[in-house]
């Protein structure tokens, strides 16, 4: 019977692993953390629960896996965002009306005066287009050197449909002359499970696979088709579908072309830091979620998990955790627990709670958050994709098709990529 190793138990490993299973095809997950989940990875502190990075189910595709395998809550999918002490619903472009009338008057001005969008090269001509000069620079420019640590003329546009709104001028004068205005987000519901933070979704996939944790792999051999792994072990495969990212699985193999390594070399990527606090009182939080566009106080957004399901804190507690990100082009400069501290004092502008309040605080690292759609993205993936094929190397997940991918959309890449295995173990 052939061997099937999956790298990486994230989703799209679980996913894999899970659906070859249904196919009646064994596999085996090599996981280097010592639980399942990755960036859906929950973890628990003194009855808080907190997610690795903020997840909340939006795929209507994925619905189908959700439904008759946990609980979960419904929320409407609605936010706000922070600016220089203001809260203001989003997004921004369609909830003018709390900004001072002198300010709609410059933002409704050059929306109505935006250029053409034809000729656009990048993502900050994408953004002047799309909802004129004072807003893009207002708005999306701040936000886009939080997120994506990078000047917006830096990134491409292909990733951006589908998730930036882009109004009417009807919209944008509504919301300039009312509060009284429709969500627009892409999604209507977002689900949340009620018990064991986000990673219970998938709690009923990774019952059914064999995992080995704490193996993080240093090598590949393609031909021999064999994994070793830091610990001084390693396994064979006849099948082999990686999760992990495809830039460091270019570093694991032996004789990759130049042209290769220089491709994976350019992949740009995010990094970020989780500062998870828990509060001794309730509802701190506004909103299930809110974006803060201060450059000055470094999370990009937070999330509340308490808001997300109760059951993530205890009897009258509340919970929020925030997201800073980092890059090679915006290096991170402190420790982490200097960044712990300096977020806890930054966030105390936002008025929302005191110290005191405080009896919960935990910072985390990830060293991959989110690709980053530099303009040689597409080529360049093109490039390390088509040497790991001509390795019989499959890939899956966000990193491994190095996308913009959701969870929902992560757990259908590896299901496809448990399809195409099936398909090629029927040939």
């Amino acid at each position: 019977m052939e061997k099937i190793v999956i790298l990486g138990a994230g989703i799209a490993g679980i996913s894999a692993a899970y659906h070859l299973k249904k196919a009646g095809i064994s596999s085996v997950i090599y996981e280097q953390d010592d639980d399942y989940g990755g960036l859906c990875r929950s973890f628990q502190i003194a009855g808080f629960t907190f997610d690795t990075f903020a997840h909340i189910s939006f795929d209507p595709d994925t619905v189908e896996w959700l439904e008759n395998t946990t609980e979960y809550y419904v929320h409407a999918p609605e936010a706000l965002n922070f600016d220089n002490g203001r809260w203001l619903r989003h997004p921004v472009q369609n909830n003018l009306i709390d900004l001072p009338v002198e300010e709609r008057i410059g933002l409704i001005k050059g929306f109505i005066e935006r250029k053409s969008a034809q000729g656009v090269c990048n993502y900050a001509r994408w953004l002047e287009s799309t909802y004129g000069d004072a807003f893009a620079h207002t708005y999306p420019f701040r936000y886009t050197r939080k997120y994506w640590t990078v000047e917006p003329e830096k990134l491409e546009t292909r990733w951006v449909k589908g998730r930036m709104y882009e109004p009417s001028l009807e919209e944008v004068l509504r919301g300039a002359m009312s509060s009284q205005t429709q969500g627009v987000h892409y999604s209507r519901e977002a689900r949340y499970p009620k018990h064991g933070g986000f990673q219970n979704f998938l709690a009923f996939m990774a019952k059914e696979c064999d995992i080995v944790y704490q193996k993080k792999v240093c090598r590949i051999d393609s031909l021999e088709k064999k994994v070793f792994f830091q610990d001084g072990s390693n396994t064979a495969y006849d099948c082999l579908i990686s999760t992990l990212p495809i830039n460091e699985v270019c570093t694991f193999l032996s004789d990759v072309p130049p042209e290769v390594m220089q491709a994976a070399d350019r992949l740009d990527h995010t990094s970020g830091v989780m500062v998870s606090l828990g509060f001794n009182r309730p509802k701190v939080s506004p909103a299930l979620w809110y974006y803060i566009y201060d450059e000055d106080i470094w999370p990009a957004r937070i999330y509340s998990p308490d808001w997300k399901s109760p059951n993530n804190v205890p009897e009258g507690c509340s919970a929020i955790q925030a997201e800073i990100y980092f890059s090679k082009y915006k290096p991170l400069m402190r420790s982490p627990d200097a960044i712990l501290e300096n977020v806890i004092e930054q966030l105390l502008k936002l008025k929302l709670f005191s110290r005191d309040d405080i009896i919960v605080k935990d910072v985390r690292m990830r060293k991959y958050a989110n690709i980053m759609f530099t303009p040689a993205i597409y080529s360049d993936r093109e490039t390390v994709h088509a040497f790991l094929r001509d390795r019989n190397i499959q890939y899956a997940g966000r990193f491994g098709e190095w996308d913009y991918l959701w969870a929902g959309q992560s757990l259908l890449s590896g299901k496809r990529a448990a399809e195409q295995m099936t398909r090629r173990k029927g040939n």
